[in-house]
């Protein structure tokens, strides 16, 4: 019934802009926030705190909670301009931007957000594969044993990927994506639990002891000082955009109903999410830590940290696939949606554009259908997935692109956005604070950019294009 109604129109209901009724609530905002948010990365946590040690990994994963749910606090009252209950809507982050900060800031979020958009929809259909190849190889090593060699190609699964996502891409617009990102959020709490599960019961074996430190790895033992330093760069980095969601923080605000306010709504959805978030981080990080040692692989579920019991296994990726087919829409939607309203506003009297057939759907409800949209979504789909057969190391490229996006998009324009918009005193106490954390987040960006540029740089040396995994 959740798939029935949200996709089903109903005929004169507005808002006060002429734009279609939001219906969304604090819990659908939440389920957004958390299937943008924890990705298949929260599996690879444990290699992040092994490089950082017990201390380290603690404190950083607390303080990039605290950052986050601040900007995305600052962020909620920005959505109206210029009062944040009374003001006027911005639909999209580049609007609130151009509306409080100018244009020449506007062009420059722009860049960034739809840089990462594209970037993550790439990731996503590369991470969706690699679950799929594990599932594959999971059963081949339960059948043959560990050590046989059960390398798959993830190309096949890659374009299963995107016949699903080309599917699901027809979804019009982000107001009726809200049961498809519960079901991800219930996937993310799924393998996540398995993770955490699959942690404590390696934990549990007898005899289980594994190396573990105050300050992660050792240099001279595990790796060398070099090592060490690019390891560090990249953990940080890792935990740091694990959290950020600011990307699409604006078209999630977008789709709550205006009562109640829509800042006081976004609060709640945005604590509740980041606290789900940082649970879930928190005991995968720091189980699977003391589970691996420092010997933690990348990531437990897809490199094989866990062989056993293999069903459950195929279950945690089977999640995975799941999640990342949900988070892929959540992040493809502001794309599709400012290449369409650009293409509308240029050729208004197109049937071709703007013309929309209702197609009745048995057990599911009416689809909106628009040939323009079904060409350029598919198109698009069939691009990103392209790209992640090219460069089947785009993990780490989506690291760099996180990287420079997370400063300007997660800390930079909230905090500039928030000075202007409750217009804070130049040198007051708030704004030499704010301007310090702006400063502070610069130093992560740069420092975890230049450690995904050297393992770029690496992989690239070893880079073999359609190679088998």
């Amino acid at each position: 019934m959740a798939v029935m109604s949200s996709l089903s129109i109903v005929d004169g209901k507005y808002d006060d802009d002429g734009r279609i009724k939001r219906t969304g609530t604090w819990i659908t905002a939440s389920a957004h926030i958390v299937t943008a948010v924890i990705g298949s990365g929260v599996l690879s946590l444990a290699w992040a705190v092994a490089q950082l040690g017990w201390i380290a990994g603690t404190i950083i994963l607390i303080l990039f909670s605290l950052i986050t749910l601040l900007t995305s606090f600052l962020l909620a009252d920005c959505y109206r301009y210029p009062h944040p209950v009374h003001g006027i809507r911005n639909h999209t982050y580049m609007e609130m931007v151009k509306n409080i900060l100018g244009g020449v800031q506007y062009k420059l979020c722009g860049l960034a957000q739809y840089t990462n958009l594209v970037g993550c929809t790439i990731g996503y259909t590369l991470t969706g594969s690699i679950s799929m190849v594990a599932i594959k190889k999971s059963n081949c090593f339960h059948k043959y044993g560990h050590e046989a060699d059960c390398k798959a190609s993830n190309y096949l699964f890659m374009v299963i990927f995107a016949i699903f996502e080309i599917l699901l891409s027809q979804i019009p617009d982000f107001h009726e994506l809200s049961w498809l990102s519960i079901l991800a959020a219930v996937m993310s709490f799924g393998y996540a639990s398995i993770g955490i599960g699959l942690s404590i019961a390696k934990i549990a074996e007898p005899g289980h002891h594994v190396k573990t430190g105050l300050t992660g790895v050792v240099v001279g033992v595990d790796v060398n000082s070099l090592e060490k330093v690019w390891n560090t760069f990249q953990a940080i980095g890792n935990i740091a955009f694990a959290y950020a969601f600011s990307v699409v923080i604006a078209e999630i605000q977008d789709t709550l109903k205006s009562s109640p306010p829509e800042n006081q709504a976004m609060k709640k959805s945005a604590l509740t999410g980041v606290t789900v978030t940082t649970f879930f981080y928190a005991l995968c990080g720091l189980l699977g830590y003391e589970a691996f040692g420092n010997k933690a692989p990348g990531n437990f579920l897809t490199g094989f940290g866990f062989y056993e019991p293999y069903w459950l296994v195929d279950i945690g990726n089977l999640f995975i696939i799941i999640h990342l087919v949900g988070a892929y829409q959540v992040f493809a939607q502001p794309i599709f949606s400012i290449v369409e309203n650009w293409a509308c506003k240029s050729w208004p009297e197109s049937k071709f554009m703007t013309k929309e057939y209702h197609i009745k759907i048995p057990l599911i409800g009416t689809l909106r259908m628009n040939m323009f949209r079904l060409i350029w979504r598919t198109i698009y789909v069939i691009l990103t997935t392209l790209m992640a057969m090219i460069f089947p190391f785009f993990n780490s490229i989506v690291g760099l692109l996180g990287a420079i996006s997370f400063f300007p998009l997660t800390v930079y324009f909230p905090i500039e956005m928030y000075l202007v918009q409750a217009k804070v005193p130049k040198y007051s106490s708030i704004w030499i604070g704010m301007k310090m954390l702006s400063g502070f987040c610069l130093i992560v960006t740069l420092v975890a950019a230049v450690g995904s540029i050297q393992g770029i740089i690496s992989e690239l040396k070893i880079y073999k294009p359609f190679q088998a995994m």
